[in-house]
């Protein structure tokens, strides 16, 4: 298995926003697209990397999470919107993933933006009730995606 990820493409793997990178070799390999967000609100600063990911590997397709910079609360809620389409997700640990990777994928071809928004951690402070607010760009991510599917057939 390889040590470090690869990017894919040109530009060090860089379409626009996204980054496409491969990790591992054979039948272990993994292909991820991934963005950071534009604007988070509010902008915490304990808060770690925050990135939007497109992952294919061997039995998972089109797997779409959100990686929040923080540990979601118990029972936290978390969408992401696409256009006119709200994608609901759910949480396991620090990962919100969405069950219709697909619907949101055909969603991001078509959009500028994805917003995300999700229950703020209890440690927020006073800004705990406040909804934590993440916009990713998706200039770039035909590309990146399509780099990603040809790298993971």
């Amino acid at each position: 298995m390889a040590d470090a990820p690869t990017p894919l493409g040109p530009n060090h793997g860089k379409f626009g926003t996204w980054t496409a990178a491969t990790y591992g070799d054979g039948t272990a390999k993994i292909c991820y697209a991934f963005t950071k967000p534009l604007v988070s609100k509010p902008n915490w600063k304990s808060r770690s990397l925050v990135m939007l990911t497109v992952t294919e590997r061997p039995g998972v397709r089109d797997e779409v999470t959100i990686t929040p910079g923080y540990t979601y609360p118990k029972a936290a809620k978390v969408s992401l919107a696409v256009g006119k389409l709200s994608v609901p997700f759910y949480v396991q640990d620090g990962t919100a993933f969405t069950d219709d990777g697909a619907k949101a994928l055909a969603a991001f071809v078509k959009a500028d933006t994805a917003s995300a928004k999700s229950s703020a951690p209890k440690s927020g402070g006073p800004n705990s009730k406040t909804p934590v607010l993440d916009e990713f760009s998706l200039t770039g991510f035909s590309a990146a995606y399509h780099a990603i599917e040809h790298a993971c057939p």
